[in-house]
């Protein structure tokens, strides 16, 4: 069981991560993974696209808050 736990809390540290770079590139058309492994960091979404990332890295942000109240409704 702790191991599911474990696999849940990586998933969603990931997840996050995801989501905050695809707001980094919405907003800033930046990119943070390519800066950090190498790769072209800049892009030129359209607008529709930027504001589709935008909204998945506030998701990002919303998670990220509230994964310890998640991680303390798991333990109950």
């Amino acid at each position: 069981m702790r191991s599911v736990r474990g696999l849940r809390l990586l998933s969603m540290i990931l997840a996050i991560a995801g989501a905050l770079n695809w707001g980094l590139i919405g907003l800033f058309r930046w990119d943070l993974v390519q800066a950090i492994f190498g790769g072209r960091t800049t892009y030129a979404p359209s607008t529709l696209t930027s504001i589709i990332y935008t909204l998945v890295g506030l998701s990002g942000l919303y998670l990220l808050f509230g994964l310890g109240q998640i991680t303390r409704a798991e333990q109950k």
